[in-house]
């Protein structure tokens, strides 16, 4: 019986600990290795900044829209290529 509680309680642990190793990175990859690209978006899939009469994420209401941003990995914005042109580090 305490042999299970142990086992029990390591696995719990191992399961706390990793959970919060990947939430530590998810931050560190938004912050230092993702950049806002404008003009990527699908209508109503943008991250945020979407202009005048949106809120936020989820808000653009056309695809590509300029003024909408979407976060990708750092370095690769500008060679998204849609049917409007690439994509932009600057609200088009």
């Amino acid at each position: 019986m305490q042999a299970r509680t142990l086992t029990i309680t390591a696995v719990t642990l191992a399961a706390l600990v990793s959970g919060a190793a990947v939430a530590q990175d998810k931050g560190a990859s938004i912050k230092g290795e993702k950049e806002r690209c404008y003009g990527i978006s699908l209508a109503g899939k943008n991250d945020c900044a979407a202009g005048p009469g949106t809120s936020c994420a989820g808000t653009s209401k056309a695809d590509y829209q300029g003024n909408a941003w979407k976060y990708v990995a750092k370095g690769t914005c500008t060679g998204i290529k849609t049917p409007k042109g690439t994509g932009s580090l600057k609200a088009i």
